[in-house]
C-alpha cells in the first residue's frame, strides 16, 4: 500500500538526481538555437541521463559506504548496487532514452507552441513515465532484498 512514507523516500531517493537531470535539461535546450529541434531533444535527453545518473550512482555508492560505517565496499557489494541500479532503471530508461523523452522533447513544444513551456511539460510528462516504472522496479528490489523472516 502506497502512503506518505512512501512519497517522502521516493522524494529523498530521486530529488538530487532530478535536480541535476532538470538543470541540464533547460541548459541543453539552448542548443535549439543552433541545431533543429530534433538533434536538440536527443542532446536534452542526453544530457538528463548524463546528470541524472551521474548523481544516483554516487548518491547510491555514498549510502552504501556510510551503511558499512565508512569503510571501504568489497568488490561484490559495487556488483549487486549496479545491478541493483540496473534492475531498476534498465527498461524504463532504454524506453525513456529512445522513444518516450526525445518525442516528448520534439513533439510538446510544437504542440504547444512555446518551446520553453513545451520542454518543461514534455520533461514532467516523461518523467512520469519514467518514474512510474522505476518506482515499481524500485519498490520490488526492495521486497526481494529484505531477508525472510
Amino acid at each position: 500500500m502506497i502512503n506518505k512514507s512512501n512519497f517522502k523516500e521516493w522524494f529523498d531517493r530521486y530529488k538530487y538526481s532530478e535536480l541535476a537531470a532538470t538543470s541540464a535539461a533547460l541548459i541543453t535546450s539552448q542548443f535549439s538555437r543552433i541545431f533543429s529541434a530534433l538533434t536538440t531533444a536527443y542532446l536534452i535527453t542526453a544530457a538528463e541521463y548524463f546528470a541524472f545518473y551521474s548523481v544516483i550512482i554516487y548518491k547510491s555508492y555514498k549510502t552504501k559506504v556510510a551503511q558499512n560505517n565508512n569503510q571501504k565496499i568489497s568488490n561484490k557489494e559495487i556488483l549487486v548496487l549496479i545491478q541493483h541500479l540496473f534492475l531498476e532503471f534498465g527498461y524504463p530508461a532504454a524506453l525513456d532514452f529512445f522513444f518516450i523523452r526525445p518525442s516528448c522533447m520534439y513533439w510538446i513544444p510544437i504542440v504547444t507552441g512555446n518551446y520553453f513551456a513545451g520542454i518543461i511539460l514534455g520533461k514532467i510528462t516523461a518523467d512520469c513515465f519514467f518514474y512510474f516504472l522505476s518506482i515499481v522496479n524500485y519498490e520490488l528490489i526492495k521486497r526481494k532484498s529484505k531477508p525472510m523472516k
